[in-house]
Parts: C-alpha cells; structure tokens; sequence
C-alpha cells in the first residue's frame, strides 16, 4: 500500500522549502501527498499564496484558518493544533512533515508525536538569534527523523541527542527550484508584476517578536533610510509574526513613489528570478542567508534576527540605526563579493529525500525516541 506522506505549510518561506518534496512524493507509485495550508497562505492582505499552491496541482490540498487579528503566537498554536489534528484523525498518515521553525510547525510536531505517528523535520539543528531558535529546537525535540541542510546542522542535533540513524544530510531543498529550468525569464516577471525598473534592489525586512517594544521604531529607521536613498525597491511584506503591523505602517510611506514597487508577496519562482537579477537584498530575510549568496548577489543585513545562522557569504551587518543603514547604502554599489563557500546542497535534495523515504530503515525508526548521550 501506498505511504501517506502529509506536509504542513503555513508561509510562502516554509513552502519554497519543501515543494521539491511534494512535488518528487506527488506523482510517485509508493508515496500519496497530502498538503495541509493554513496560516499567511489564507490572508488577502499577505496576498493570499494558497493560490500558487494550487497552482501546483497536488492532488491533495486541505485548507485550515487558524489566525485572526486578535491572536498571539500561542492562540495560533492552540488553533493549529485542533484544525490539523482533526485532520490527521481523517487521513491517518504514516508521516507528518515540517519545515524550520513556525508556530504552524510546531503544531505539526506536537499532534504527530502525541498521536504516535512518525514525524520528520526539515531543516533542524540550525540556530538564529530569536524566539525561532526555541521553536525550531523544540520541534527537533519532538520529530523521530530530521533532515538536515549540512554537516553542522547534523552534529548539533546529536549533541542533542538525537541519534546518528535519524540524520540525514539532504542540503536545502529551495536550492533544488534555485537551479531548476523552470524560473522564468527576467523580461517575464516584470511584466507579470508591472515592475518598470532597469535595475533594482531586493527589500525584505521581518519583525522579530524578541524585541517588540522597539519594532515601531526600527521599521521606521529602516525606511527613511531608504527613502533617502537613490536605489529603486521592489518590497515584499514581512511575515505575520508580531510586530508585522509596525513595519506595514512603515510601509505606508512608501506609497505613490516611483522609486517602489510593494508586494504582500511574490510566486517563489519569480521572486528567484528578480533576486538573480537584483544589485543587492537589504533587510533580515533568510533569502540573505541563503539563497542570494547562491547567486552571487551583495547582502546587507540589518539586526539580530539572522544572528548566530550558520553565514557562509559575504554579508555587510549593520545595527538598526539609521545612520548605519544609509551608510551600507552608500557603500553597497562598490562593495566587491569575496568567493566564499556555501554549504546548503547541491540542488538535488528532493531525490536524497525520496531515496531516504524508500529505506526500510526510516520506516523502522523507534516512535519512542531515546536521548542518546554524545561520545
């Protein structure tokens, strides 16, 4: 019989991360996928992404609110966690997988390992220098299988105590579409989103929910600093964590100048397409971590949030001062990329997913996870 396969995707981030996943399990003879959406992916006003889910055409989608304007994090979670695990009791999967380190993922870990089913993780063992990092922890805690980016990753989980057969080294499954044929060409994209600039930079910019008595401030730091600037923006919104609302209002400064162009979000793919073809990302995306350095673009990354992120790139840090933003700003269009190396894979970690998945071995892993104390 075919193994149920059931992801859960909450953001645009998280599903870049693990459609190469779906995609490979979709249309295989030994696996049936199933998508639970929930989160940023059903909210008009970050653009409503469900949509380029279905676009995908998986064969099975199920769709849950779980977020309303009142919530905090931990309403969320409460409510994730009833929506999917009514959903869990009707599919019965044989594996529950999450990416990185949602609130919505967290969910997901909870229900599988309090209902004995096996769950995996995509991307654990990696810190930052935020409330995620605990999240992400957490959910490593709770998963029987991880999947990991690199060799770093891989080694934190067992000084964990996660065991060696558990780990598998697969890269970053967003570098698989990073490489693929299928990004559009440049010409394509801006047209699609009326985009008229011959050259221009990348602009995402995130709250971080550890430092929300100063979020108001910092988003407006960040963007007179780049009102003051000469470079045109495409600007994408931030995620919906708390504090998203400062720098949405923030935001609002940036109407009707023909320097921006402001998205609640862009098609993954297409979003690649511009970065590729970006002068540079400026904010604290994990896109600077990870998948501009792939291409080569220049980074200046503001604040804590990408702190401690395993950083293999050439990457201008600045505080979230304003004089220090303008500064990068001033600076960006000399500043010189040092070759570096980049350790997220070589762009085929749906195929070492899919090769795991088939191991006999995974299935066998003990739902009862045992603490193992490193040598």
């Amino acid at each position: 019989m075919k193994k149920k396969i059931l992801f859960l995707t909450g953001t645009r981030a998280d599903f870049g991360k693990i459609k190469s996943l779906i995609q490979i399990l979709d249309d295989h003879q030994d696996f049936e996928a199933f998508v639970f959406v929930t989160g940023m992916h059903l909210q008009a006003e970050y653009g409503n992404t469900l949509i380029e889910i279905e676009r995908c055409n998986f064969k099975n989608i199920h769709t849950f609110e779980n977020h309303t304007h009142e919530t905090t994090m931990d309403l969320t979670l409460a409510k994730t966690i009833e929506g999917f695990s009514n959903y869990v009791k009707t599919i019965q999967p044989d594996m529950i997988v999450v990416h990185g380190d949602r609130v919505e993922t967290l969910a997901g870990a909870i229900v599988g390992s309090l209902n004995n089913i096996l769950v995996s993780h995509i991307e654990g063992g990696e810190i930052s220098g935020t409330v995620d990092e605990l999240i992400r922890h957490s959910v490593s805690k709770l998963s029987h299988i991880h999947f990991v980016s690199n060799k770093e990753a891989e080694k934190r989980l067992i000084q964990m105590g996660e065991i060696k057969e558990s780990v598998f080294t697969i890269g970053s499954p967003d570098i698989d579409i990073m490489f693929s044929d299928q990004l559009p060409d440049l010409d394509v994209v801006k047209a699609y989103y009326t985009i008229p600039f011959d050259k221009f930079a990348i602009v995402m910019f995130h709250p971080v929910t550890t430092e929300i008595q100063n979020m108001k401030q910092y988003a407006e730091n960040f963007v007179s600093a780049l009102l003051n600037d000469s470079h045109k923006y495409v600007v994408i919104f931030p995620n919906n964590d708390l504090g998203s609302q400062f720098i949405l209002e923030s935001y609002e400064r940036l109407k009707n100048n023909d320097r921006f162009r402001v998205f609640p979000s862009l098609r993954f793919e297409y979003f690649l397409t511009l970065l590729k073809n970006s002068q540079f990302i400026i904010g604290n995306s994990s896109a600077g971590v990870r998948e501009a350095p792939y291409y080569g673009i220049p980074i200046i990354n503001i604040g804590t949030r990408q702190h401690n992120r395993a950083v293999h790139a050439d990457i201008i840090h600045v505080s979230y001062a304003e004089k220090e933003i303008t500064q990068a700003l001033c600076s960006i269009d000399s500043h010189e990329i040092q070759k570096t190396t980049i350790d997220f894979g070589q762009g085929n970690s749906a195929v070492l997913f899919l090769e795991c998945l088939q191991k006999p071995a995974v299935w066998e892993l003990n739902h009862q996870k045992q603490f193992r104390d490193s040598d």
